[in-house]
């Protein structure tokens, strides 16, 4: 609303500007004629704006410093022609030194020329090379200084596995939650699969961003940065980390290969296996559980149960017990990235070899 009253204040004051041009006239014609002659270039310009799809202010900034650097470099320049004008072509002078009418329209069209060329070779350069200047000072680049809460990062993974968006919903997250546009084109790319699990997959992974989008408790962004070094690069993870290091974002995914290259690039990471391990009841060892043995172990005697927060639970001497419910004593619990992994044995249960010791009587 702000902005719109902006513009309207804006054409309120081209068309008195214009109006006031020619108070002192007693053309009311020609006061009113130019005046709708600025009122309708005024609202050319706000159509421009409007309709302008992006605004960067690294782009703005980037003109300013090409069409001032553009400027000082034509300004050099032109001295080199007048000085090249005054040593050649001396027959185009009059007795005073000074160039005739026509050798003067000649040089200034040059100058002008030279200028045009310059800013215009300035401000292309820089704006085709923004991502890699800070306009802090003219080719010298600094590293980025983040404030607030660091963006993150999502890969396509973890968007297919969902639960990023039941995370979102506890509200625990209050970083910007940033989805590269390949990340989009590859997990459009996986939708339109023709291999039926992918195809299923991909289309998973677009609702969960459906929902993380109607999602009010959390902030989605869709990134357009471009990366001139990998810009060729078929590899979405090489994009990924080098999208991290140039925003200061840190990687959410349960890609365990993604996972590895980030950390070894210096890339800040938030597995979501490893964060849903965190949050998992801790089992100690000596304490008693309750599981349904589901299917056989690997060794001779081991049964396998799950827990109702997934965790695998072998139990030995259990084979035998299919679809039972057995008590168990925890033996030792084994923590990996892959996810927990705990051993019991039935109350009571000995393993062979082992004898109790006989109590003095």
């Amino acid at each position: 609303m702000l902005i719109w009253v902006l513009r309207g204040l804006f054409v309120v004051l081209v068309a008195s500007i214009a109006y006031t041009a020619f108070a002192d006239e007693n053309e009311v014609r020609m006061q009113f004629t130019f005046m709708l002659a600025a009122i309708a270039v005024s609202v050319a310009f706000i159509v421009v704006d409007v309709l302008l799809p992006r605004k960067s202010l690294a782009a703005l900034s980037g003109a300013f410093l090409g069409l001032v650097v553009g400027i000082v470099a034509a300004w050099g320049l032109g001295l080199i022609v007048d000085l090249m004008v005054e040593t050649f072509f001396n027959s185009l002078a009059d007795r005073t030194g000074a160039l005739t009418g026509r050798a003067s329209g000649i040089v200034g069209a040059i100058k002008l020329m030279v200028g045009t060329i310059c800013c215009y070779m300035t401000i292309s350069f820089i704006l085709q090379t923004k991502d890699d200047i800070r306009f802090v000072i003219p080719y010298v680049e600094f590293s980025r200084q983040t404030r607030g809460a660091r963006p993150l990062l999502l890969d396509t993974s973890v968007i297919i596995d969902g639960r990023v968006a039941d995370i979102s919903d506890t509200r625990i997250i209050d970083s910007p939650l940033i989805i590269p546009r390949f990340v989009l084109q590859e997990l459009q790319a996986i939708a339109d699969s023709s291999d039926k699990l992918k195809r299923n997959r991909g289309r998973r992974g677009l609702d969960m961003l459906n929902k993380l989008q109607t999602n009010d408790k959390v902030e989605i962004r869709i990134s357009d940065h471009r990366l001139p070094n990998v810009e060729e690069s078929a590899d979405v993870d090489q994009k990924l980390v080098e999208l991290a290091k140039k925003i200061d974002g840190r990687i959410v995914t349960n890609d365990y290969n993604l996972n590895k290259i980030a950390q070894i690039r210096g890339v800040d990471v938030i597995n979501i296996n490893d964060l849903a391990n965190a949050v998992k009841p801790v089992v100690l060892p000596g304490e008693i559980v309750t599981v349904r043995i589901i299917k056989p172990g690997e060794e001779s005697g081991q049964g396998v149960g799950y827990l109702e927060d997934g965790t695998m639970i072998v139990a030995e001497n259990c084979r035998e017990k299919l679809n039972d419910e057995v008590t168990l004593v925890v033996t030792s619990v084994l923590q990996t990235s892959a996810g927990r992994m705990i051993f019991g044995r039935p109350e009571g249960f000995v393993p062979p070899g082992r004898r109790p010791r006989p109590t003095r009587a």
